[in-house]
């Protein structure tokens, strides 16, 4: 129903940010909150670090989208290629994180070693 308003184009990115911003970063913002003693500071800490979140992550998520959206109406074959590619860097990316978290740090072993970074 939004697709033929161009405002579903242009709110897209913003909604992915959002999610992606709010979801990845609410173990990191708990950490930090549970140091803070006094509730205002906390609240402002808070909205300052889900705002930054949600803003970094819709720039991120635009910034990806605009190649995809410039050659989708002009140059189709390309447009499928950079679909397929940036699909087959991410599977990349995803085995070689679960190889080296799973294989080299030790996470299937029967003694994992893990010491934080």
């Amino acid at each position: 129903m939004f697709r033929q308003v161009g405002l579903y184009q242009a709110m897209r990115p913003l909604i992915v940010g959002v999610v992606h911003g709010l979801a990845g970063s609410a173990a990191v913002a708990l950490l930090i909150l549970a140091t803070i003693r006094h509730p205002l500071w906390a609240l402002a800490y808070l909205l300052i670090f889900g705002l930054g979140t949600i803003a970094g992550m819709m720039l991120i998520t635009t910034a990806i989208a605009v190649p995809f959206t410039y050659t989708a109406g002009r140059f189709v074959r390309l447009n499928r290629y950079l679909g397929v590619t940036s699909g087959l860097v991410s599977l990349g990316f995803g085995v070689f994180l679960a190889y080296h978290i799973g294989m080299v740090d030790g996470l299937f072993a029967a003694n994992p070693r893990w010491t934080p970074e």
